[in-house]
């Protein structure tokens, strides 16, 4: 009797044990072609879904046992029209079938499936490992869909959102498993954010992977193993994208592309926001905005976090601080203030709260597996929480904005706690039910989109109704593709030194992962820092597409004039730079949107040919001919750099450095290391306390002499409203052209959007000979002398804003 327990034991424990193990594709049957479609299938009943999405991006699905699921993202708009493609060859060789685009050639093997990819020329991009496994996790019922890849010589590795570590990743490992991570540090992990895609850089030849599963997901960039890359999640389905460069910023601008880049944002976003938790009563809030105005700081947007509410209670003001909200907010309108208020997910389970009831009585709250409503603690008390992943609920949510945006006026929104974050245990159960679109799922494949969802339906309300000016809307949280609907900040740092250098990194990071529109709480939201650190960060800020200063109310204050006269100065200074660079701000986020490419720009992408970029990370660029490099330790008064290969002029004095070497950049507080790109034009504002504030009726050019050639663009639809999607803008294009005697800028014109100005004034930089006049299409203009503002004696004409061709010799 014993020995047949001893012996049914031994049977269940290989049964176990065989539950645990790893499952392959066995070997390949068979291969059916659909157009650009190819459905391979192995003798054990896994398929592999290969598709050519264009001639540079293909996508990999693999099904298990029970076939492949609806094929349905959040990432990738299901509406989007696939290209054509060109050039496409299959062919059946002995050992494997071969897939040919006119730049790539994927080969998948018959023994199991696995694949390799090589450029045209026949180099090696990428090769499976193990390739793709999985393993029956017991707990869930789910896959644990696992992939491994060879790592190649010399193999580096970016991207991935907001991981606020080094820029290269290599030797490291992640998680993508949206968290409210107070006071984080550097190598925490996980964030806030849920961006699965990342970039590899080989024999300087770039592509990427991006991994379309919401699940908890990891990455290790050959930490485990030297070499072995693998990415695997714990749950879904073995769902990617290898997109191909061969750089690192047409990788970065065909997944922008696949997840599809955001509308233009209103001009005003782009200038300063200030924000505190909390600003209250109006009084203060009223005073902050005067503070601003008497001392001639510029400031387009003021905040309002969780105070300004009632209790808390969502969609509500508070009738002790803020008894007339209307009027507060339209009159600080009219002296140039947008009002930007919090909302969180959390409902307030209130009787008498209409939204609660109104949410109660349509079901529109998650429920736990056995039914019960989902409940947890936040600000309000104990909250429900509405399922953003059913349309109804978004139509629902978006419409309870029309009080605030249509009727009180507030022009913005930011979304916060929306990991989901709850008091009791980080976030929501495992258990809870989401509608998913229709594709019923639990929490732990709806986390990591929670909060984009809640920021989709957010923005479709502030957009309706905004409108006729366009939205704008801001998150914590977010997955791939949530660019499209959202602004994001890097959430709750630290007034430190080291969380001014990690905002730096992370800024440059979400970029390059196709969310551009970022920025960090300036000055840090934890604790206080001193007026140096204030000033290092504004300076950094000002060359961030989202600049806002925001701070814990238990930490004092954090307005510029918090420090003393000496720091007020000084961040005003970089205040006004950046209001200054607006038009050249605007047209880089033109850029993003029309062509993908990221707005902050490291330093390896600037030249991935010099393998001297590939572990730096201080520098960068915003757009095509700015490269900034913060100073990010107290007492210093510059550092020493790296500037890509090129000609540079130090933006503050002019002097000229060639690039492809490291120099100091002199930088005491007034300054952050900044140089301009020989050749370039930098379209400059007048400087305004906020944007609208006056009639531009003169566009300030500087152009940069260059021995060579060099295109610049300046893009410009006034900023707001719609009128830019029926063409009603204008995009100029102006080619510089330098000899050692001369300099000829040529302009061409596309859009017939009329600006307000009718002048240029083109001011002359780093001219190496002796200039005494223009010929301006054709005629002699006399170049006068001035003084800019940086105190330099600089040449400069005014000119149509329509010449056509301008010479200075």
């Amino acid at each position: 009797m014993a020995d047949s327990i001893q012996e049914n034991n031994y049977m269940v424990n290989d049964l176990a044990a065989k539950g645990k193990q790893e499952f392959f594709p066995g070997q390949v049957l068979s291969c059916a072609q659909q157009g650009h479609d190819f459905l391979f299938t192995c003798d054990n009943g896994v398929q592999l879904s290969v598709q050519v999405i264009t001639d540079k991006v293909l996508r990999f699905r693999f099904a298990t046992e029970v076939g492949f699921a609806a094929d349905f993202s959040y990432a990738v708009p299901a509406d989007q029209p696939r290209p054509e493609i060109e050039f496409l060859e299959f062919r059946e060789k002995p050992d494997h079938y071969r897939i040919t685009t006119e730049r790539l050639i994927c080969t998948i093997s018959k023994q199991n499936a696995s694949s390799r990819i090589l450029d045209r020329s026949g180099t090696l991009l990428s090769a499976d490992e193990k390739g793709f496994h999985w393993e029956y996790d017991y707990e869930t019922g789910n896959d644990i869909v696992k992939m491994s890849k060879q790592v190649q010589s010399g193999v580096h590795y970016y991207g991935l959102g907001d991981k606020p570590d080094n820029m290269n990743l290599r030797g490291k490992r992640f998680t993508n498993w949206g968290t409210d991570t107070y006071g984080y540090t550097k190598g925490s992990d996980p964030l806030y954010k849920n961006i699965p895609f990342y970039l590899e850089l080989q024999q300087k030849i770039a592509h990427g992977i991006f991994f379309d599963n919401t699940f908890k997901a990891s990455f290790d960039f050959a930490a485990e193993r030297a070499d072995v890359t693998s990415f695997w999640a714990m749950g879904g389905e073995m769902n990617y994208y290898f997109i191909y460069g061969p750089t690192l910023t047409e990788v970065t601008q065909e997944y922008t592309r696949l997840t599809c880049p955001p509308e233009l944002p209103p001009l005003w976003a782009l200038g300063y926001h200030q924000c505190k938790w909390s600003y209250f009563p109006e009084s203060n809030f009223r005073g902050i905005a005067k503070g601003f105005r008497d001392r001639k700081i510029p400031c387009d947007a003021l905040y309002l976090d969780i105070d300004y509410m009632d209790g808390y209670r969502c969609f509500t003001w508070s009738p002790t601080h803020f008894p007339d909200p209307k009027k507060m907010v339209q009159e600080l309108a009219e002296d140039g203030f947008k009002t930007i208020v919090i909302i969180d997910p959390g409902i307030k389970i209130d009787p008498n709260y209409s939204v609660y009831k109104e949410g109660l009585e349509n079901d529109y709250f998650c429920r736990r597996a056995d039914g019960p409503l989902m409940k947890g603690s936040v600000w309000p008390g104990l909250c429900n929480f509405p399922d953003y992943t059913r349309p109804d609920v978004r139509e629902w949510w978006a419409g309870l904005f029309k009080g605030l945006i249509q009727e009180d006026g507030v022009r913005g929104v930011w979304n916060d706690m929306n990991e989901p974050a709850v008091f009791e245990k980080g976030t929501f159960p495992d258990d809870v039910r989401f509608n998913y679109d229709g594709h019923s799922a639990s929490h732990k494949k709806a986390h990591n989109i929670y909060g984009m969802q809640m920021a989709r339906a957010t923005a479709a309300g502030v957009k309706q109704f905004s409108y006729p000016n366009r939205p704008f809307t801001i998150t914590r949280s977010t997955y791939a593709g949530g660019q499209r609907y959202s602004s994001a900040w890097t959430g709750d740092n630290i007034a430190s030194w080291e969380h001014l250098w990690l905002a730096n990194i992370q800024c440059q990071r979400l970029s390059i992962s196709g969310f551009s529109f970022v920025g960090s709480d300036v000055g840090g939201f934890i604790d206080t820092p001193d007026g140096e650190l204030y000033v290092r960060w504004v300076a950094l800020a000002a060359f961030h597409p989202f600049f806002r200063t925001h701070s814990s109310g238990d930490h004092g204050d954090q307005e510029p004039w918090s420090f003393g006269e000496q720091y007020l100065d000084l961040a005003r200074g970089f205040i006004e730079l950046r209001y200054r660079l607006l038009p050249y701000m605007y047209t880089t986020f033109w850029q993003y949107v029309q062509q993908g490419t990221p707005v902050l720009r490291p330093l390896t992408f600037l030249d991935q040919n010099d393998t001297e970029t590939y572990l730096r990370m201080a520098e960068f660029s915003l757009g095509d001919h700015l490269l900034v490099c913060p100073i990010t330790q107290a007492g210093a008064d510059g550092r020493w750099m790296y500037l890509p290969r090129g000609d540079w002029f130090y933006y503050w004095t002019d002097e000229a450095k060639e690039g492809g070497a490291e120099v100091w950049a002199s930088a005491p507080l007034d300054r952050i290391p900044l140089f301009v790109k020989a050749g370039a034009v930098i379209p400059m504002y007048p400087l305004m306390q906020y944007v609208g504030e006056k009639k531009v009726e003169e566009l300030i050019l500087h152009v940069y002499y260059k021995n060579g050639s060099e295109t610049s663009v300046v893009y410009d639809d006034g900023g707001e409203g719609y009128g830019y999607q029926q063409g009603q803008s204008t995009t100029r294009r102006f080619t510089v052209t330098g000899t050692p005697g001369s300099l000829t800028i040529v302009q061409t014109i596309e859009g017939d959007y009329q600006p307000s100005f009718a002048t240029y004034r083109l001011v002359f930089h780093g001219l190496g000979f002796a200039a005494s006049q223009a010929t301006v299409n054709g005629e002699a203009s006399p170049l006068t002398e001035a003084t800019s503002d940086l105190g330099l004696a600089l040449k400069e004409v005014v000119v149509s804003s329509s010449f056509t061709e301008i010479t200075v010799g």
